[in-house]
């Protein structure tokens, strides 16, 4: 007798997103994999979107958080409700074929070590290019400034089947992220202190720290909008991304490597301040500067959990060599 395949819960985090699911949901429904349920966490919207969803969809579970909790704790309220055997944590403006989930599935369950995993990630703007968000599996460089398989920075690959493979790397993208349910509860869930940007890589390295492994699976792939949530130019973008990765580093890097890292990235934050004044963005210079002043803000005020713990580096998946800035901005 064949096994019943496992559980997957399609999970798609919704804040006045009623465009994006009127758009991209049916790619979701129209999916191949028998043994899945679709739901939608709304974070307290204000626009029209639940009561078009109960409209439109009532098929679609709907959960409905008491505020708007951001991409953390929205996903840790709103999957507390939801039994499967893995949750797919979608965003909204991802586009997907219908048979993108086997592959991934397929390859979980042939390794019980890959707690997190992405399929590959392109650009819905360029369709030939990767995308941002998550590119082709993401890593880290020595000095903890996140890239992907890819994508460094803002530069994008072409996906012309260099990247079909699939490798263990250090974080999945939290657009499209497969999650074996056991091991993010295992795991504590994110971290709701970042509210948005990075809790999916703060995940990741807790896992490989657990002993988990990150996949980035070549089978398969989806199309991703991006910044539908915040502008890339935004400060409040610039604020989550520069005090979040403070965050990261303090909670899972090795105590002697962290000391002398963030003294380099004070430097280095420094510098992107200034050539964001530079550019005339005044406001992503003073985003950068704040963000300073709160991850100090952090890091002294007494807080239970506050780290998870086991920390690790040098020998975990997808820790890259390279520098990503000299990459990118020097070389």
């Amino acid at each position: 007798m064949t096994e019943p395949q496992p559980h997957i819960a399609i999970a798609i985090l919704n804040f006045n997103g009623r465009s994006l699911l009127e758009a991209y949901l049916p790619s979701v429904l129209a999916t191949t994999y028998p043994n899945r349920s679709v739901w939608v966490i709304d974070n307290q919207s204000t626009d029209d979107s639940v009561l078009w969803l109960q409209q439109h969809y009532p098929g679609v579970g709907l959960i409905k958080n008491a505020g708007n909790f951001g991409f953390a704790k929205g996903y840790n309220d709103g999957l507390k409700d939801i039994k499967a055997d893995y949750y797919l944590l979608l965003n909204s403006d991802v586009e997907v074929g219908p048979g993108f989930i086997e592959p991934v599935i397929t390859d979980m369950e042939a390794d019980k070590r890959i707690a997190f995993a992405q399929p590959k990630m392109r650009w819905m703007r360029k369709p030939e290019y990767f995308e941002y968000a998550g590119a082709a599996g993401g890593l880290l460089d020595p000095l903890g400034y996140p890239y992907c398989r890819g994508r460094l920075f803002d530069k994008l690959e072409i996906d012309a089947g260099q990247y079909n493979d699939s490798p263990f790397v250090f974080w999945a993208s939290g657009a499209c992220m497969f999650a074996r349910a056991d091991a993010y509860w295992q795991l504590g869930g994110f971290y709701e202190y970042f509210f948005m940007h990075s809790e999916e890589i703060d995940l990741c390295w807790r896992a490989q720290n657990a002993g988990y492994k990150i996949l980035a699976c070549g089978k398969s792939s989806a199309m991703h909008l991006g910044a539908a949530s915040l502008q890339k130019e935004s400060p409040r973008k610039t604020l989550f991304n520069f005090r979040n990765n403070l965050v990261m580093l303090a909670r899972n890097m090795p105590v002697g490597r962290l000391i002398w890292v963030l003294l380099l990235r004070l430097g280095l934050d420094g510098l992107a301040a200034i050539t964001f004044l530079l550019k005339g963005e005044n406001g992503s210079a003073g985003a950068v500067f704040n963000a300073w002043f709160a991850f100090i803000g952090w890091f002294i005020k007494k807080k239970v959990n506050k780290y998870p713990g086991k920390r690790g580096f040098k020998r975990l998946d997808g820790v890259s060599l390279k520098l990503a800035l000299w990459s990118r901005y020097i070389h």
